[in-house]
């Protein structure tokens, strides 16, 4: 009697709670129930979702960022034996922020089938929460590190009309709101901090405001902070006085000498409303030696 190779298995990408462990779907927890393999980024939020909600994986293989090349091998292998395997992150959805895309990328390489399962997330529960436009968004993940860095960054993204979608490390959010600031100082911002969780905080104000809300510059923030940014006004012009003297303020910082005067006049456009030939002319008169338009560096 001749024997058959197994059915291929099904790659299943679960979204899980990212923090309140209720946030869970029905599905969810049939597909991790019966899936002989999880390829899980973090094994203790796992044995811990587990628990909660009673299921018990036989077989887990850790996917975290190191580990993920090695992890898709794994999973590969499993597959290729008829076995289904359901991927997760420490919370929320796999490769949105997270590990997990190039695991599904050479899961889908390989021909094998791919379903979502999907669930909460961070940056869309934020947005949901915010009274900003959600017909059209934009997600930028993590910004870069560095002073400068952050604010080329900004200044690119903000002159966006969508709605911006940041995430950002406690550590590091109050500099970006400074870095905000400086760049967009009108402009309204929404911060959620530990959303889902028994200590949820979603704030609105300016840059500066929320600075103020979350306790001053020096305060210490806690918890994973989503930052939804409302996209730019073409109607909106700002006095020119006002204008005049924001762009001062912002030539005078040490930071900016280390623009080139493309990427000064960009900041300048975003943060003071000025065209672009006004914004430039602004640049040039900063002080740097003549015909020197090299980048340096982003560190701060």
């Amino acid at each position: 009697m001749t024997s058959h190779p197994p059915a291929p298995g099904t790659l299943h990408v679960v979204a899980t709670p990212i923090g309140n462990l209720s946030d869970i779907t029905l599905r969810a927890l049939e597909v991790l129930g019966r899936c002989p393999v999880i390829a899980a980024e973090d094994t203790r939020r796992l044995r811990v979702l587990a628990e909660r909600h009673g299921f018990r994986p036989r077989r887990v293989i850790r996917c975290d960022q190191r580990r993920e090349e090695r992890a898709a091998a794994e999973v590969l292998r499993a597959l290729g034996a008829g076995l289904d395997v359901a991927l997760t992150s420490d919370a929320g959805t796999p490769g949105v922020a997270d590990p997990g895309s190039r695991l599904v990328r050479r899961v889908r390489r390989a021909g094998f089938r791919v379903v979502p399962v999907p669930g909460p997330s961070a940056p869309v529960g934020a947005l949901s929460a915010s009274g900003l436009p959600g017909d059209r968004f934009l997600f930028a993940g993590f910004p870069p590190r560095g002073a400068l860095a952050v604010r080329r960054f900004l200044t690119t993204l903000l002159r966006r009309s969508e709605t911006i979608l940041l995430l950002e490390s406690p550590e590091r959010t109050l500099a970006l709101l400074q870095a905000l600031a400086e760049v967009a100082p009108d402009r309204e911002v929404v911060l959620g901090r530990e959303l889902t969780k028994v200590h949820e905080q979603i704030l609105t104000g300016t840059p500066l405001g929320l600075i103020g809300a979350m306790g001053g510059p020096s305060a210490r923030v806690r918890g994973e902070v989503v930052l939804a940014i409302a996209g730019a006004d073409p109607e909106a012009h700002g006095e020119a006085s006002a204008a005049a003297e924001r762009a001062r303020a912002l030539l005078g910082r040490p930071w900016a000498a280390k623009l080139t005067r493309r990427d000064l006049a960009d900041l300048l456009g975003v943060a003071c409303g000025l065209d672009r030939n006004a914004a430039y002319r602004l640049a040039q008169r900063r002080t740097r030696p003549a015909g020197d338009e090299s980048d340096e560096s982003d560190e701060e």
